[in-house]
């Protein structure tokens, strides 16, 4: 008697399942695979990351103990450990970030019209990366220091929704300024990022691109003084001035005039100086904007927290971008999930709740609904009564 699907095939069904053979079929995803496909691969390290697996032995004693429900969890071979390692390091990385991206996409378009909570009709993205340390025996590749590995997840986090619009993984040497030029600029679009991208031929690219970025700037940084606009030192605004820049290399890289605010913070007590080409948002905006930036920073912890992406599955560099692609691809599932049945868990709630019922056959929208259960009297139960 059918009684309805698993939970963890109700969540794969929000997959867009013809781009995922797409992405195979560009790079040859299954080229001498006999039984284990992509899809089967897929499905193994999404039901790892839903589920908090610690190993690849982990990921294989949870689906043995559950082999009569393999087919109903659209994984039709058997799973062993050496066949997900084999998995794990041969199938191309690139195919699984090519999928994700498409998920981004999604994401993105469907919180389009989220709230930021800043005064700015623009879209504002927040710009950082985020260092997951690696033992140099182990991960050779993942260049960082003379005694420790690293990568870097460089990422440009859209604040409607928390979606990242852009990753990129790279060794840990890699410094933040050069993610600049691989980024396609968007027109009208706010860049908020650290004084770490403070690279002023960069920052004219985005201003000739008519991009508004925005920045603190750094202690040695030489200009003089244009104008000096009003203010309300009561908000906490000290000055905001119309600037051009005088050293001898940032004069060149940054010809024209930029817009300097310096803003105090009185919570956390300490001064800030702000750079930007935007020249008619209040100053007191633009501080909020900038404060705003720590929601990347929440967002890097988050994902550290509740998704597999500090303790890998794999050693080589295939295995390790396959399974952080493959994170991030969870990542925005759950976020198209909880906007297409108009969820208010967050998604660590949903996580959470998934993570304990992907066996279950509940059906989707009612498991992760707040609704608090009614329990109904009837009027003629069939169950007889032992006293009256």
């Amino acid at each position: 008697m059918y009684a309805g699907k698993l939970v963890f095939s109700q969540v794969m069904d929000h997959l867009p399942w013809h781009t995922f053979q797409r992405c195979v079929r560009r790079y040859d995803g299954n080229r001498k695979v006999k039984s284990f496909k992509c899809s089967d691969h897929y499905r193994c390290m999404a039901f790892a990351q839903l589920t908090y697996r610690e190993s690849l032995r982990d990921i294989e004693t949870c689906l043995r103990a559950q082999a009569s429900k393999l087919y109903h969890l659209g994984i039709a071979s058997r799973i062993s450990r050496n066949t997900l390692a084999n998995a794990n390091q041969r199938r191309d990385w690139r195919l699984y970030a090519d999928f994700a991206q498409r998920l981004i996409h999604t994401a993105r378009r469907l919180h389009i019209d989220e709230d930021p909570g800043l005064d700015v009709a623009d879209t504002v993205y927040a710009l950082d990366s985020s260092t997951i340390d690696l033992c140099l025996t182990l991960f050779p590749w993942a260049h960082f220091r003379k005694t420790k590995s690293a990568i870097k997840l460089h990422t440009l986090l859209d604040l409607r929704g928390h979606i990242p619009a852009f990753i990129h993984i790279s060794d840990g040497k890699l410094h933040d300024v050069n993610v600049l030029d691989l980024l396609l600029p968007e027109p009208g679009a706010f860049y908020v990022m650290d004084r770490g991208y403070l690279d002023f031929t960069r920052l004219y690219r985005l201003h000739q691109a008519r991009c508004f970025f925005l920045l603190r700037a750094k202690t040695n940084t030489r200009f003089r003084r244009l104008y000096s606009h009003g203010v309300d030192r009561s908000s906490g605004v000290i000055c905001d001035q119309t600037i051009r820049l005088t050293g001898v290399h940032s004069a060149t890289d940054y010809p024209e005039t930029l817009r300097r605010i310096k803003y105090h913070d009185a919570e956390q007590r300490r001064t800030l100086v702000f750079l930007t080409n935007q020249i008619t948002l209040p100053p007191l905006t633009i501080a909020d904007l900038y404060r705003s930036r720590w929601r990347i920073e929440l967002f890097f912890r988050w994902i550290k927290q509740h998704l597999r992406i500090k303790a890998f599955y794999g050693t080589s560099e295939n295995a390790v971008k396959s399974q952080i692609w493959i994170a991030v691809s969870v990542y925005a599932l759950i976020a198209i999930i909880k906007k297409r049945l108009s969820l208010e868990p967050n998604l660590y709630t949903i996580l959470q709740i998934l993570s304990l019922t992907v066996f279950e056959k509940t059906p989707l929208d009612q498991l992760l609904r707040k609704e608090p259960h009614s329990f109904h009297k009837q009027g003629q139960p069939k169950q007889l009564t032992l006293f009256d």
